[in-house]
């Protein structure tokens, strides 16, 4: 076996795990789920079925993943986040074929006990703020919170705020990397490099 998984843990038959994953007590992933290398999945989580998640995600404990889900490489997903995966849920009505398809992007990092509203896309290297409801889009590089989380600045790929000059022009204080304000019409954009 080419990845470690606890005693505890219920693989099921018909799922894909990549190398070096580690898989940690009283976790079950479903049948087709679809988990890449060198992952970490803490005490108790959940990955539902068609569930795609990329290579070096981190998923806390107590999280479930249901399928609509995919989480790229590098994702965050803090203890106890709640993904959704149908709008207006009934205990009485079979929605299955309603699922919306939530999409977090490469190294977007999600704060503990952050509620994603299905049907939404978190952009590249993101950051949510624990506590936050989310319910719409989040764009690339973006730090939001809050309930419901609106943007409150913009991060580094290595998760530092950003401070800009007169020329829309910010330095990551880590990596020295440098991003760049863009205005698009209603919307500003942040891009790598200048």
């Amino acid at each position: 076996m080419s990845y470690f998984s606890h005693p505890t843990a219920i693989i099921d038959e018909g799922c894909s795990i990549g190398k070096g994953s580690k898989i940690w007590h009283f976790c079950h992933l479903m049948s087709s789920a679809v988990l890449g290398e060198n992952c970490v999945l803490g005490q108790n989580v959940f990955i539902g079925s068609k569930v795609s998640i990329g290579n070096g995600v981190k998923i806390q404990n107590n999280v479930s993943v249901y399928e609509g889900v995919k989480l790229e490489d590098e994702v965050f997903v803090g203890p106890s986040v709640v993904f959704t995966n149908v709008i207006n849920p009934r205990a009485g009505i079979e929605r299955k074929n309603e699922f919306k398809t939530t999409l977090v992007g490469k190294g977007a990092s999600i704060g503990a006990n952050s509620t994603l509203i299905c049907g939404i896309t978190v952009g590249r290297y993101a950051l949510i703020g624990a506590g936050s409801v989310v319910t719409k889009e989040v764009p690339d590089f973006a730090m939001v919170y809050g309930n419901p989380a609106k943007q409150q600045a913009w991060v580094s790929k290595a998760g530092h705020k950003l401070s800009f000059d007169a020329e829309n022009n910010a330095q990551c204080p880590e990596t020295g990397e440098t991003y760049r304000l863009i205005n698009q019409g209603f919307e500003w954009k942040c891009i790598l490099g200048v």
